[in-house]
């Protein structure tokens, strides 16, 4: 397998590459539309093919590069189900599976940081990798105060569903604002503050305790996420 774990400085956004290199078939996670030249030449680099573009859920503080990697390389583009966007050629759900090459993608429907939030489970070899988007942070979990978010939802995300594999799975989350780069689910469990919850209720009353201001690029992002990426007039 060929990984590489991107960074957009501007939005703490990272982007996952994920190919196969037997087929040469590869996907992204999370592209944002600034950095779209750099993943293009990286991709001609390593020899590789983009099949699949996929968001892991629609972001309101970076805009993506969905449609612009569409069509530039002709690939695949996807959101979840819940998601308002139009624009993508298929969503997928919970349960599904995405192909790239001989590796497998399990998709997880993980709401409650935005009511379209889903997540991916890879094992590579005997290392299993979770990418977890904007729910599970490296010792946070994502706001859950606007665009459908639901704590209770995600409280259920977190501990029935990311928290109930392994303790040795990676963990490479949406965003990072302090530089970290990854973690594990057991770490996670052990030291990340918001999952020391004592219960649902508790998480709720957390969670809605934190008054944190609208991402900046909100009003432009999400509107222009729907349409993978293209801003209105």
């Amino acid at each position: 397998m060929i990984f590489r774990q991107l960074f957009d400085a501007e939005s703490f956004t990272y982007t996952y590459l994920i190919g196969d290199e037997q087929t040469g078939q590869a996907a992204l996670i999370d592209p944002v539309i600034g950095k779209t030249n750099e993943y293009l030449v990286l991709l001609e680099q390593l020899r590789l093919t983009l099949m699949v573009v996929m968001d892991t859920h629609t972001h309101a503080d970076h805009i993506t590069a969905l449609g612009a990697l569409r069509d530039k390389t002709g690939c695949k583009t996807m959101l979840g189900q819940q998601a308002v966007a139009t624009c993508v050629t298929d969503n997928f759900s919970a349960g599904d599976r995405i192909l790239i090459g001989d590796l497998r993608l399990e998709v997880l429907y993980t709401p409650g940081h935005t009511n379209d939030s889903y997540s991916f489970y890879l094992l590579a070899g005997d290392q299993p990798m979770l990418f977890s988007g904007d729910t599970l942070l490296i010792r946070g979990t994502g706001r859950t105060d606007f665009q459908n978010g639901d704590a209770r939802q995600q409280y259920h995300s977190l501990f029935n569903v990311l928290l109930k594999f392994p303790d040795r799975t990676l963990v490479y989350p949406g965003h990072d604002y302090k530089g970290w780069t990854v973690s594990t689910v057991g770490e996670e469990k052990a030291h990340n503050p918001r999952l020391q919850v004592t219960d649902e209720q508790a998480y709720v009353d957390l969670m809605g305790s934190l008054h944190l201001p609208n991402p900046a690029m909100m009003d432009v992002a999400v509107p222009a996420n729907q349409a993978c990426g293209v801003i209105g007039d």
